[in-house]
């Protein structure tokens, strides 16, 4: 099968199965977002949602947030990983935005990546998600996802993995997508130990055919 196969496989397949996927961190408004895509770094999105509720209470608006010291953020964030750090991005962001963007959220990839703490992919995410910008962030799941899959071929880093999945998805799907392959990877396609046995997509997955059927038949 060749690659736009698989896609046009792929998106068939979830469109029907998945069709309103989306983002599974909690929100409000553009601020809250932002900050959980910050807090959600290399930490469960159920970690982050269990976080905010509390912290948006103390900090409801930007404004308030760029009031406050990295020190005192620290200790609505604790139970975040990596704290020390994220509590200075908090700081440095909210500080920023209210400064040079008026208190808005900035809606485009270049602005929101001058912000501390904010790296192309939480700059993604934020397009995607508020502005429904095609715009495919890639984390570990979805880089490893669109591998196994055969979506990617050779991709070395994140903005590799990127640009071939914009250049094969459809620009009305891209959004979309990213939650399609996050998911994936959340649930299903796991990092170790992958639930081959209940994914739906077995048929056009490149591991599954090149690996998994082949350890079958060697046993």
């Amino acid at each position: 099968m060749n690659r736009k196969d698989r896609y046009t496989y792929i998106i068939e397949y979830f469109s029907k199965h998945n069709p309103d996927a989306t983002s599974e961190l909690e929100y409000k408004n553009p601020y809250e977002l932002l900050i959980a895509v910050v807090l959600s770094a290399q930490c469960t999105d159920k970690r982050v949602n269990m976080t905010t509720p509390n912290f948006f209470k103390r900090y409801p608006t930007v404004e308030k947030l760029s009031e406050a010291t990295p020190e005192e953020i620290f200790e609505h964030i604790r139970s975040i990983t990596y704290p020390n750090s994220k509590s200075k991005y908090l700081s440095g962001l909210a500080k920023m935005i209210v400064k040079d963007f008026n208190s808005n959220i900035p809606d485009n990839i270049d602005d929101l990546q001058k912000l501390p703490g904010v790296g192309r992919k939480t700059a993604n995410v934020v397009v995607s998600v508020l502005f429904n910008k095609p715009a495919m962030a890639v984390d570990t799941h979805v880089f490893r996802v669109s591998a196994r899959i055969g979506l990617t071929v050779n991709a070395k880093t994140p903005e590799q993995a990127e640009k071939q999945l914009v250049s094969f998805f459809p620009e009305h799907i891209i959004a979309k997508a990213h939650h399609w392959l996050i998911l994936h990877g959340r649930y299903v396609c796991l990092a170790r130990k992958p639930k081959c046995e209940k994914c739906g997509i077995t048929k056009v997955c490149k591991h599954y055919n090149t690996i998994v059927k082949q350890q079958a038949t060697q046993k």
